[in-house]
């Protein structure tokens, strides 16, 4: 029987590689962004709800491995503050 969590590996490996070279990256513009009292455009916005569906989508392989827990709820925890911002700032701009 094959174990789950084994054959997880590539795919994580994958979703790890992406994290650090795509996401994080332009997530921390966008902090930035929203930081300097900018509103998001809607491909920030678009992008936004993709990375937060995507990880919803993986969730069941970060489930089987508990030690990625602390970075997913960093990561998300980054997203939370962009939107949470973003909303901020366009409700100034209002």
């Amino acid at each position: 029987m094959n174990n789950p969590a084994i054959s997880d590996t590539g795919l994580i490996e994958v979703l790890l590689e992406r994290l650090n070279k795509q996401r994080l990256p332009h997530a921390l513009q966008l902090q930035k962004k929203v930081d300097a009292g900018e509103v998001l455009n809607d491909f920030d916005m678009e992008f936004l709800a993709a990375v937060i569906e995507d990880t919803n989508g993986v969730k069941p392989i970060y489930d089987r491995h508990p030690e990625y827990q602390p970075l997913i709820s960093k990561v998300m925890e980054l997203y939370t503050y962009i939107v949470l911002k973003a909303a901020e700032n366009e409700a100034k701009h209002s």
